[in-house]
């Protein structure tokens, strides 16, 4: 990822406010709990069980893997708001007025690219293949049933008896049933470009695009790495 034209390391991204609309990963969110309880139970056990430096190691151990963890699982959000969208990735946290943004690219990851050509991963909407595969394959069945006429079109009798009204019922019984023809992160990515396109020319949608570090969580890990890379050294 580039470095970005506009960096103001001493100002302060916007806050999120109440009406910003927030979007995480929700198996990030899981999988970060779990890894967590995880990485407690080993640290805690080899802390107060542990003899010699086991205990100083597994303390150092933890002050690296738990920033670490939280950085990629729990931290990662982007904030939607009326004026900018602000991206708090694991070691970043980027503020894109709408007016200063391109476009919003879907590819094998989701990403903001800013008018200089800079270019934001959001890592809270990861792209999942998966999702997208069975989404096509649910829009190609929809498409099918349209042309042969819907799952009803057997049904005229039926269909006539009630006004029209059983065929219609009997395709959103379908529909349903196929849920969404659209992957989730994909129509997460919809809705941002249609806040784009309704608020990039806004006046209060313009200004600089903000980078701060994520001192945070880089700090403990650099020091736990330090601490371990220390202990292990002295054999």
């Amino acid at each position: 990822m580039t470095t970005p034209d506009h960096q103001s390391p001493a100002s302060q991204p916007p806050v999120p406010t109440p009406q910003d609309r927030i979007y995480r990963s929700p198996m990030a969110l899981v999988g970060g709990v779990l890894l967590l309880l995880v990485v407690g139970w080993l640290g805690f056990d080899a802390l107060f069980q542990g003899h010699g430096r086991t205990p100083w190691l597994a303390l150092a151990g933890m002050i690296l893997a738990v920033p670490l963890v939280i950085a990629f699982t729990l931290r990662p959000a982007v904030f939607a708001g009326e004026d900018r969208l602000r991206i708090r990735n694991p070691f970043r946290v980027i503020s894109l007025p709408w007016g200063e943004i391109a476009s919003l690219r879907s590819g094998y990851s989701n990403e903001v690219v800013a008018k200089s050509g800079t270019r934001y991963q959001l890592w809270s909407v990861p792209v999942s293949l998966r999702a997208r595969k069975k989404a096509e394959a649910r829009k190609a069945r929809a498409a099918a049933e349209a042309a042969r006429g819907g799952p009803a079109s057997g049904g005229g009798s039926a269909s006539r008896g009630l006004g029209g009204l059983g065929a219609v019922g009997g395709a959103g019984r379908s529909a349903a049933a196929s849920g969404p023809t659209r992957a989730e992160t994909d129509q997460v990515m919809d809705e941002l470009r249609e806040l784009l396109d309704r608020r990039g020319e806004a006046e209060s949608a313009q200004g600089e695009v903000t980078v701060r570090w994520a001192y945070e969580v880089i700090a403990p890990a650099v020091a736990g790495a330090v601490l371990f890379g220390i202990l292990m050294g002295l054999g």
